[in-house]
């Protein structure tokens, strides 16, 4: 396995956030921002699950 697939094997996909979080964007604000898509606006709210278009990032509602 190469050193880039290692690592993007590493990333992160799934993430937990809370209404407090609302509106909900993709890249977050602690992602770093060199590498990043386009943010987009994902609508969480109404099944309590999102998943971005871009990076294929999912998000769950948790309250």
């Amino acid at each position: 396995m190469s050193q880039a697939q290692a690592k993007e094997n590493q990333v992160k996909t799934h993430f937990q956030v809370r209404r407090s979080d609302l509106p909900l964007h993709c890249p977050m604000p602690q992602d770093s921002k060199w590498d990043a898509h386009p943010r987009v606006f994902l609508d969480i709210e109404k099944s309590g699950e999102a998943k971005c278009p871009y990076c294929g990032a999912e998000y769950q509602l948790t309250d």
